[in-house]
């Protein structure tokens, strides 16, 4: 398992981790600093949630673990870890078209709606994280 302890943290890598689903209670974590924005994060079993300067970016159901997410302007990539089926959020460009992809497996070319909002599905285990990477197509 790779539950971070620190609730968001930034990686050696370059990306920040986030999130912790084995949590009983929420917890939050406002006002972290990486690369010229400011992070909050609340998380626990039920929900996680990432915003950045006080914009959604991410959001899972049941809660997660978020490792090494990197976003640019054409997507992102990070892995997840959590427990059963779970349901992401992320905050993308509204009204375009994305490649979703799990664990090098492609779930197909994905629009955002008007908010920019794109949702889908993965079935997640606390032995191995899925890595998920987005792609403006």
């Amino acid at each position: 398992m790779a539950t971070i302890k620190e609730l968001i943290r930034t990686e050696e890598a370059g990306g920040i981790s986030f999130g912790n689903y084995e949590l009983e209670t929420k917890s939050k974590l406002s006002d972290f600093e990486y690369d010229g924005d400011l992070y909050k994060v609340k998380t626990f079993c039920e929900i996680t949630k990432l915003e950045r300067n006080g914009m959604f970016v991410y959001e899972s159901v049941p809660g997660t673990t978020v490792l090494d997410m990197k976003i640019s302007d054409k997507g992102m990539i990070f892995a997840v870890e959590g427990t059963d089926n779970t349901q992401i959020t992320v905050e993308m460009e509204a009204d375009s078209d994305y490649k979703v992809i799990l664990d090098g497996m492609g779930l197909g070319h994905m629009k955002t709606n008007l908010g920019g909002k794109l949702s889908f599905s993965v079935d997640l285990n606390p032995d191995k994280a899925v890595q998920v990477e987005i792609d403006r197509v």
